[in-house]
């Protein structure tokens, strides 16, 4: 069976997989530049990820950094429910080009060189199925490795868009309506999905716990390092709407009360017209004004620490 083709402008290196064909030594670029070296995009396939729906993002990250590389990754629905094994065997392509780029040691290189080339990193992440993919990456960097030492060196942001949010029965069927167009498969997908939500409520009830695979991923969301270069101090942006059929917005809004709780730097776009990943086509000047704000933000809080990290080298030394 052939690979989909390319997005204009990118490259295949996995399983839906792609790379810019930028320069790639984005990393090693002036340090002073406050721009992104890579952007990371984790977009789910059933929310429409022809080339013209991607293009709106890619496009306008192009623009806005023109020396960055962007690294798309499409996901089906099922990847939520894949296992462990093969969620890291198919994120393997995305850990490689990361290495390629300088934002992590490759092979066995010394785990201080990540701190030598100071990446940036900007990661933009859609619904559930985005979230998935991130936290599987995190887990997979964290067992490649386990001792690479957190860096302030290192400048990145999250940007989390319509999402995470576990959701109800009405918001589940409201997603595959979308995402499965055959009306048969949608049936038995849908029959599966209702069962496994009966179940995950009488388990609820009881043992008293969430037993759901959305709930563990959005417990995950709120790690401060939940990749190797973040920590509390990484921005992280949450954009999402009142009118998204498919991600209670309140749930969202609760995910980053709980970020802000447990001391992460979070920032809310909060919309009040816009459907499930939307708001961008809504208003795109308020969109990507949110997009450079949080980026500006994280290059702030690397330059602070840096002062902070020089004032207590000199005091030392002294």
């Amino acid at each position: 069976m052939s690979r989909a083709r390319p997005p204009a402008g990118f490259v295949t290196i996995g399983d839906e997989i792609y790379i810019s064909l930028v320069p790639t030594n984005g990393a090693a670029t002036n340090e002073n530049e406050p721009a992104p070296h890579v952007i990371l995009i984790l977009y789910p396939k059933q929310l429409g990820a022809q080339a013209r729906h991607l293009q709106n993002y890619t496009r306008p990250y192009a623009k806005l950094y023109p020396n960055a590389a962007q690294i798309l990754v499409k996901c089906s629905p099922s990847f939520i429910y894949t296992s462990e094994r093969g969620k890291q065997r198919r994120l393997l392509p995305v850990v490689d080009a990361l290495e390629a780029l300088d934002c992590l040691p490759a092979g066995g290189a010394s785990v201080k060189h990540v701190n030598r080339v100071r990446p940036r990193v900007l990661i933009h992440v859609f619904s559930n199925g985005g979230s998935a993919q991130l936290t599987a990456l995190g887990r997979l960097l964290s067992s490649k490795y386990p001792s690479l030492p957190p860096s302030e060196r290192l400048v990145s942001a999250l940007i989390l868009d319509s999402c995470p949010a576990a959701g109800d029965v009405r918001t589940i069927y409201a997603a595959f309506r979308r995402a499965v167009s055959n009306l048969v498969a949608r049936c038995i997908i849908l029959a599966l999905l209702y069962i496994v939500h009966a179940i995950h409520l009488c388990l609820s009830m009881a043992f008293g716990k969430e037993m759901i695979v959305l709930e563990y991923q959005k417990m995950q969301l709120l790690k401060r390092r939940l990749l190797p270069w973040m920590n509390a101090g990484t921005p992280r942006l949450y954009i999402f709407s009142k009118k998204d059929e498919q991600m209670p917005w309140k749930e969202i809004q609760q995910h980053a009360e709980s970020g802000k709780k447990a001391g992460l730097d979070v920032r809310c776009e909060l919309f009040e017209e816009s459907g499930h990943v939307a708001h961008m086509r809504l208003d795109r000047k308020r969109y990507w004004a949110s997009v450079q704000d949080v980026w500006e933000g994280a290059c702030r809080e690397c330059h602070s620490e840096g002062a902070d990290s020089a004032v207590k080298k000199t005091k030392n030394e002294a």
